[in-house]
């Protein structure tokens, strides 16, 4: 991207105010009575209301224009506005449901071996994936943040593997250029969803894909990428994971506070989700610009180390983070009851974020495609649902 594009997406990152919700949203975030009502609210409205902040964290306006309505482009599009699910799907065509973790470019990787051309995503490949263009359409996807995960295991070679990953993502944005619209900028993100794309962001899943070199992150930022989890599984010699079981308690080094101030300072998200408790606080004792949890959940009701504790929650109304929550149902739900995970364990989830922090700092991060479907909560199986 250009010097231009680099500084616009700079300023927005350094905004800490998100955007407000609409009159439209605030009568949606009413959950309503009922499971079916709070099970539709996951379906479609949380997408509309709440997924849309990664947009608010990239200063992102979030109406199509000031007097667009999509009677304006289809007649038959009246919606009963009683009907929570046909009020979701509403709302989504004038505002981008965005997820902000799927992991489809690592499929590509373990089915393919990076082959795009191999698996045609234009047919649905239930089965075999738990994405594709079919089904992301179903699910009125707006914007998606492609993970371009490598293992901890990589870790020799783990800055050639991310650029291969990123690769495909710019191959399949090129593949099908009908579907997808790769964005670096707000202006662009805009530019695709009104052209009824799905604009296609790029995230990293873990530092060790940086080999602790500033310039390495910020070739990255230029090659697309919008943010970073600063860890996975592994601990980096910067920042601690979750699952580290040395024993220490390390959080942050020197290093790893100039990683975090270096994404600030080039427009990237840093993304907490995955890394220790120590490592969350000590973030955000330091950063100039709102966190994400790009696929967590809350640690009170999955008590879980990959879920984000109450005093770390409590933090984020200042900052202008988002949470994210995740579908993988180990996170979402305690182990006695597994696999016995439902959409109302989910919604509860959301409930207790919204209720804890506020409606603005919680969306939705599914994880499709880096889990199992047997994995995933009942009836949230792939993009569509």
């Amino acid at each position: 991207t250009d010097n231009s594009s680099q500084a616009e997406l700079g300023d927005a990152m350094k905004n800490d105010d998100t955007a407000l919700l609409t009159d439209e949203e605030n009568r949606t975030t009413q959950w309503g009575h009922g499971k079916n009502t709070r099970k539709i609210a996951v379906m479609g409205g949380i997408g509309a209301i709440v997924v849309v902040l990664i947009c608010a964290i990239l200063g992102y306006s979030l109406t199509r224009s000031s007097s667009h309505h999509p009677q304006d482009d289809d007649p038959n599009a009246f919606v009963n506005h009683a009907d929570p699910l046909e009020h979701a799907k509403y709302l989504q065509r004038l505002y981008p449901l965005t997820d902000g973790h799927n992991d489809l470019p690592w499929a590509y990787r373990d089915l393919v071996n990076n082959n795009v051309s191999a698996l045609n995503i234009r047919r649905n490949l239930s089965g075999m994936t738990q994405t594709d263009i079919p089904r992301l359409r179903a699910g009125q996807v707006g914007a998606q943040i492609w993970s371009v995960y490598v293992s901890c295991g990589m870790t020799p070679w783990a800055v050639q593997a991310t650029m291969e990953q990123i690769d495909v993502v710019y191959r399949m944005v090129e593949m099908y250029p009908d579907t997808f619209q790769l964005v670096t900028t707000v202006a662009q993100l805009g530019q695709a969803f009104n052209g009824g794309k799905i604009a296609s962001l790029i995230g990293m899943e873990g530092g060790h894909s940086i080999n602790s070199s500033l310039g390495t992150l910020r070739m990255f930022r230029q090659l697309g990428a919008a943010y970073m989890t600063l860890t996975h599984t592994c601990s980096t010699p910067w920042a601690q994971s979750a699952n580290d079981n040395s024993g220490s308690v390390i959080g942050l080094t020197a290093l790893g506070r100039q990683v975090v101030l270096e994404m600030n300072k080039i427009g990237m998200m840093v993304d907490l989700s995955h890394v220790a408790p120590k490592t969350m606080h000590d973030a955000l004792d330091t950063v100039k610009a709102p966190v994400i949890f790009s696929h967590s959940n809350a640690y009170t009701l999955c008590p879980v180390v990959r879920n984000v504790p109450d005093d770390v929650l409590l933090r984020l109304p200042k900052n202008g983070g988002v949470v994210m929550v995740v579908f993988y149902n180990a996170f979402v739900c305690p182990a006695a009851k597994l696999p016995n995970c439902t959409m109302d364990d989910l919604v509860a989830h959301i409930d207790y974020m919204v209720k804890l922090i506020g409606v603005d700092h919680v969306g939705i991060g599914s994880d499709f495609d880096g889990v199992s479907s047997n994995t995933l909560v009942q009836g949230l199986y792939d993009v569509s649902t």
